[in-house]
């Protein structure tokens, strides 16, 4: 049974259409992967942030669950039907939403955020600069391994998740190694399935393997709850130094004790803002970039109280 969820302004069959309504406040609507999530419950806060601001009717859809891909092109129909200038959508999969966003893009302007599809039909695509995150996590990764073992060599490796277009954050740490890091050596990447024993699992084979691993980065969440759990190297004793892309209680209790090294974290509230925003300018007729790059946050240790990472970390959801 397919599950998805839609906020109560749109509960009497997609009413934001209603002439009355489309003379005050534009219905936006801003379909999410899963509405359950906390960092898409934040993504959905920006955007009614951006509503309150800018005088749109945010209307806030998406499934119950990543993986119900069908559920999410269904909510996209429904949304496409009831006639918006714009929509706002995560794609929940590269290529099965490419399709169903060509065809919606004939009648409404498509903004994506977060993550892209099979399409040349978005107007604007509001995210991170995932090959960004890749350069900041190998900055951060080569600073471990420097503040452990006063120099910067040994072997580092890449733990990223399975997916239907190729980890830009790992593209973008075999980059930045390649660029400022001759002395590490950069292991073949290790692409495997999101669970958390399967992370653990990597980590091991590498320590058994070999005796100079030094750091790893660990693109995906999911992984690194396991990964993480190896602290030292079975072979030689020494440290192992991690960096993650991303963020759950779980990591932040190991970057407080030290297991970790560092994360690097979306900003999902601004995600929400700027594609209302976009989109509401796009449907008035504005010109807009055709990447909006939110930016990326290193978080540490010695910063993780601020007040910054705390918004990041810990947002507040009304």
């Amino acid at each position: 049974m397919k599950r998805f969820a839609i906020a109560a302004s749109v509960v009497a069959g997609f009413a934001f259409g209603s002439p009355a309504m489309a003379q005050t406040r534009p219905p936006i609507p801003i379909i999410v992967k899963d509405t359950t999530s906390p960092y898409w419950r934040t993504v959905l806060a920006g955007a009614r942030k951006a509503g309150q601001d800018l005088g749109v009717d945010v209307i806030e859809l998406g499934a119950q669950s990543e993986f119900d891909v069908t559920g999410q092109v269904d909510i996209l129909g429904k949304a496409v039907a009831s006639k918006p200038s714009a929509i706002v959508i995560a794609p929940t999969q590269f290529a099965a939403l490419g399709k169903a966003i060509d065809e919606a893009a004939k009648t409404s302007k498509i903004i994506g955020i977060d993550s892209t599809a099979d399409t040349k039909a978005l107007t604007s695509f509001v995210a991170t600069d995932d090959v960004e995150v890749g350069r900041i996590a190998a900055d951060a990764l080569a600073k471990a391994i420097t503040r452990t073992y006063a120099d910067t060599e040994g072997d580092v490796a890449i733990i990223s998740a399975a997916a239907a277009t190729p980890d830009q954050s790992a593209t973008g740490f075999k980059l930045q190694v390649a660029d400022k890091y001759r002395a590490l050596n950069l292991l073949p990447e290790k692409i495997a399935e999101a669970q958390s024993a399967t992370g653990l699992n990597i980590v091991k084979e590498l320590v058994e393997a070999d005796r100079d691993l030094r750091g790893v980065f660990v693109s995906n969440v999911t992984m690194a709850d396991g990964a993480t759990q190896v602290v030292y190297n079975k072979s030689s004793g020494d440290r192992i130094n991690y960096v993650v892309f991303g963020s759950d209680d779980k990591l932040l209790k190991s970057l407080d004790d030290g297991t970790i090294a560092a994360v690097v974290v979306r900003d999902p509230f601004r995600i929400g803002y700027d594609g209302i925003k976009t989109a509401l300018a796009a449907s008035n007729g504005e010109k807009v970039p055709a990447t909006v790059d939110i930016g990326a946050n290193l978080i540490t240790k010695s910063n993780m109280d601020s007040a910054r990472s705390q918004e990041l970390l810990n947002p507040k959801i009304q």
